[in-house]
C-alpha cells in the first residue's frame, strides 16, 4: 500500500511564507509523475506545481515567480515552497504522485495525501 504523508500547512499573513512537504512510503517500484494540488470552497481542484514524467516542472500562472517545487526522489518526498502567499492563495493544499508498483507495470496508479490546510489573512 502506497501513503503520501503531507506536512507543512497552517496559517500565515499575507506576504509570508510556508512550506509543504510530502513524503511517498509503502510498497512501490518507481514514482513517476508528482505535484502539488490545491482545493479551494466551492472551486474546483487545480494542479498548483509538479514534476511531470519527463523531470520537467510545470507552475500554474497564478504562483510562478512566488512557489517552487523540489523534490527528493532518494527520499521519495516533494516540497512545495511558498513565499508571498496571497489571500487567493488559501486552499486545502493535496499531494500527488503517480506510481509504479512493480517494474512490470504497464500503468502508473496515482495516489492522494490527504491534504493540508494553507490559510493566507489579508
Amino acid at each position: 500500500q502506497v501513503q503520501l504523508v503531507e506536512s507543512g500547512g497552517g496559517l500565515v499573513q499575507a506576504g509570508g511564507s510556508l512550506r509543504l512537504s510530502c513524503a511517498v512510503s509503502g510498497s512501490f517500484f518507481s514514482i513517476n509523475a508528482m505535484g502539488w494540488y490545491r482545493q479551494a470552497p466551492g472551486k474546483q481542484r487545480e494542479l498548483v506545481a509538479g514534476f511531470t514524467s519527463g523531470g520537467t516542472t510545470y507552475y500554474q500562472d497564478s504562483v510562478k515567480g512566488r512557489f517552487t517545487i523540489s523534490r527528493d526522489n532518494a527520499k521519495n518526498t516533494v516540497v512545495l515552497q511558498m513565499n508571498s502567499l496571497k489571500p487567493e492563495d488559501t486552499a486545502v493544499y493535496y499531494c500527488n504522485a503517480d506510481v509504479y508498483q512493480t517494474a512490470w507495470s504497464a500503468r502508473e496508479d496515482s495516489y492522494w495525501g490527504q491534504g493540508t490546510q494553507v490559510t493566507v489573512s489579508s
